[in-house]
């Protein structure tokens, strides 16, 4: 059994997406970051860091936090969703997933709450983040152009941490981003379109997360800001 710590946001995304493809016996444990569960003792216990996902293996007594660790952690326990074993294609598998885990998903977040949850907008700031956000998802863009999945024709969990994060790219880059990123939005489309996918983005009505970021949410989500 898994007890997968979840809140419907990208990073929890992709070990929904694992957790519902690869068929493991989980637990669904929601953490409500905008009411600042996040922040609860026992929950940091499981993980220090205070995000999601993090999961605790029932089976093995592990914990692991960090969605790209998961997914790791869960790929070699399962023994899915890894492409061929063989140094030179493991090394382009851990390259892409790290981009996604230190590029994709930092440049973009920050793109996001400089856009539109800074209490001020900050041109520089918003420039920066927005230019990196769209450099990474064009180099994910060119890798797909003579290829089927990010390694080849093998379906992994590099293509999961990517669809993590594409659902959002049209709030993080503008309505009309994808149209910069054709092969990134064939593969978008063609994960969310499989039944797993499809059971992942379900999660979310499985409980009653507070979808309003008003002034309690901001306190939680950019505790930085608070007043002291």
């Amino acid at each position: 059994m898994i007890k997968f710590y979840y809140h419907p946001s990208p990073n929890p995304a992709k070990i929904a997406l694992f957790l519902e493809e690869s068929g493991l016996d989980y637990e669904l444990m929601p953490v409500d970051t905008r009411k600042g569960e996040q922040f609860d003792p026992e929950y940091l216990k499981i993980n220090p860091n205070a995000k999601t996902p993090a999961i605790v293996d029932t089976d093995t007594g592990a914990t692991v936090f960090d969605s790209t660790a998961i997914l790791l952690y869960l790929a070699d326990k399962t023994g899915q969703f890894l492409p061929e074993d063989n140094a030179v294609v493991r090394a382009e598998m851990l390259s892409w997933l790290m981009l996604v885990g230190t590029g994709i998903g930092p440049y973009a977040g920050q793109a996001v709450h400089f856009k539109h949850f800074a209490p001020e907008k900050l041109d520089y700031a918003i420039n920066r983040y927005d230019f990196e956000a769209r450099r990474h998802w064009g180099l994910i863009d060119a890798h797909l152009a003579d290829r089927k999945y990010m390694c080849g024709d093998t379906y992994t969990i590099v293509d999961m941490a990517v669809w993590g994060w594409a659902g959002p790219v049209p709030f993080v880059l503008g309505e009309n981003a994808w149209d910069e990123f054709p092969n990134a939005k064939r593969l978008f489309d063609e994960i969310s379109a499989r039944p797993a996918a499809q059971r992942a983005g379900e999660l979310k009505q499985k409980h009653a997360f507070k979808t309003e970021m008003d002034e309690d949410a901001r306190r939680h989500m950019f505790p930085q800001n608070k007043a002291s």
